[in-house]
């Protein structure tokens, strides 16, 4: 029996262990800077909706540019979009200090430098998170992401309360100020790594073509989908928590900043421990039934928090809903489920469901917490959760898969006659196969799975052709814009695709292997692309 993989693995990479002790520097400013944003919100403003509009700043940008962001991740050096997030929310975060400072924030002023911050981050985390993958081997990303989770949680033990420390010692500016300094050993971390960046064969797909191709890999993937849906529901709902928990601390249990710290230091106690546990609870239970618990278990305690008057019995409530934040699990299927070339795209995608469903619930409660109550907003939003656990009845979330989606590498460019460009096209190609009559049954359930693998991958106007003539000759058909896309749709290929291909070659019973055709299609014949190298004997 091979030996479980130490949860600690991922730190005898020294690039992993220089960015994980700077990135947690770097979110302990961030918590600080929250508790600074959220307490100097209840002082600026008595609205339960602008306050819990705070935590919707922050995420807000993440859900609407995450996308373009992965794309960027998956195209460009990572390492310098990175670099340039950093520096820019340093320097948003310098202006956000000074302005309090010198007391001109207002609150949609504070909102603005937020949602500036949070685009900052929209744009860091996508690289970052694509980034783990090629820091560290595939059998240790998932503790990875669990150490990158629990340094989170981590931080948000002490970060809150010491935030609260520094707000009630030197007030929100001096909160802003710890945060701008806190990206500068992650900056310099940043700086000093010298990844070995992919060597590209290909020209690098333009923004437009990339989200494109994002979005249809994940349409055209079934878990990706599922895990992206339970992702929007337990952010929609759970966001709960974070959003009004100024307005428990203020308003249920009449504390002051520090005490607000506290409840979000035990938050961030119960969510370590939930990290530290999850290697373990993989080991005994199906992926779905720990999700099913955290959903379960976070509105347990959200039903809890809304009848405590008492800050230790909330604090106490606080551990089981910081355990039960189940998004690192979420993270490590994503990253599971995908290969190297559009993993930032498919992590940006989960990201805006997520933070999509934190920005629409950070509104939601908040209205519901103005219109009808706290304790209110806290029982709906904990009616949400049982409903996303009982969503995994008909939508489970599957262990993690043993695929191997490495790329396949068995396409070999042919030798072509006619003179193309990369941008040459769109290209026509056809596969024929020999399908005797007793395998029609087979040789169609294989190219349903097959027809999914090819517009995943980018092909367009995919068909299945049968000869009328020939019942037994099968041709599948299919489109791409260039040359160029043709061959990037061959290197997407994996590892784990070739089950099906091996499948078709099984039930092919003509001489060789199947034929393929490639074509290119033309109404008029231009002048110099598509010359032929050679004269072509046509008669």
């Amino acid at each position: 029996m091979p030996d479980r993989p130490s949860a600690l693995a991922p730190f005898r990479k020294a690039t992993y262990r220089n960015l994980w002790l700077a990135s947690n520097i770097s979110n302990f400013g961030g918590l600080v800077q929250t508790v600074g944003a959220g307490w100097m919100m209840t002082e600026l403003t008595h609205s339960p909706v602008m306050v819990a509009l705070v935590q919707a700043s922050n995420t807000l940008p993440i859900m609407l540019f995450s996308l373009i962001a992965g794309a960027l991740a998956d195209s460009f050096d990572r390492r310098r979009i990175m670099l340039t997030a950093q520096i820019f929310m340093l320097a948003v975060s310098a202006v956000l200090a000074a302005a309090a400072f010198q007391g001109a924030l207002t609150p949609w002023l504070l909102l603005a430098f937020t949602f500036l911050i949070g685009l900052g981050r929209a744009l860091y985390n996508p690289s970052w998170q694509a980034s783990v993958g090629d820091i560290v081997p595939r059998s240790d990303l998932p503790a990875a992401v669990a150490l990158n989770s629990m340094g989170f949680n981590l931080m948000r033990s002490v970060g809150p309360a010491v935030g609260g420390l520094i707000v009630a010692a030197g007030g929100a500016a001096a909160a802003f100020a710890v945060n701008a300094l806190s990206y500068l050993p992650l900056w310099l971390s940043l700086f000093l790594w010298r990844p070995a960046l992919p060597e590209r064969r290909l020209p690098r797909e333009a923004l437009g073509p990339a989200i494109s191709a994002g979005l249809r890999y994940v349409s055209m993937s079934p878990v990706l989908l599922r895990v992206l849906f339970r992702g929007f529901l337990f952010g929609l709902a759970a966001v709960a928590l974070l959003a009004l928990l100024p307005i428990v601390a203020h308003e249920l249990l009449g504390e002051g900043a520090f005490g607000y710290g506290v409840l979000l230091g035990c938050f961030g106690t119960g969510a370590i421990g939930g990290a530290i546990a999850s290697a373990r609870l993989r080991e005994r239970f199906a992926n779905e039934a720990i999700v099913r618990g955290g959903f379960l278990g976070f509105a347990a305690a959200l039903t809890g928090l809304s009848f405590s008057h008492e800050l230790w019995i909330s604090g106490l409530l606080l551990l089981p809903a910081g355990a039960s934040w189940v998004l690192s699990l979420f993270n490590v299927s994503v990253q599971l489920s995908t290969p190297r070339w559009v993993v930032g795209r498919a992590l940006a995608l989960y990201q805006t469901c997520t933070f999509g469903g934190m920005a629409a619930g950070s509104f939601l409660w908040g209205q519901v917490a103005a219109g009808a109550g706290l304790a209110e907003a806290l029982w709906a939003a904990a009616a949400v959760l049982v409903f996303g656990a009982v969503v995994g009845l008909r939508l489970p979330l599957p262990n993690f898969g043993n695929d191997d989606l490495a790329p396949l590498n068995r396409f070999v460019e042919p030798r072509l006659g006619v003179d193309l460009r990369a941008r040459s096209g769109p290209i026509a190609v056809t596969v024929e196969y020999d399908i005797a009559p007793g395998d029609v049954d087979a040789f169609l359930a294989a190219m349903t799975e097959r027809r999914r693998i090819r517009i995943r991958d980018g092909a367009r106007q995919w068909v299945l052709l049968r000869d009328l003539e020939r019942p037994t000759v099968w041709a599948e058909s299919y489109h791409v814009a260039t040359w160029a896309e043709y061959l990037r749709h061959q290197e997407r290929r994996t590892m784990a695709d070739a089950e099906v291909s091996d499948r078709l070659l099984a039930l092919h019973r003509g001489a060789g292997r199947p034929r393929v055709r490639r074509m290119i299609e033309r109404q008029t014949v231009p002048r110099r692309d598509e010359l032929p190298l050679k004269p072509v004997d046509i008669s």
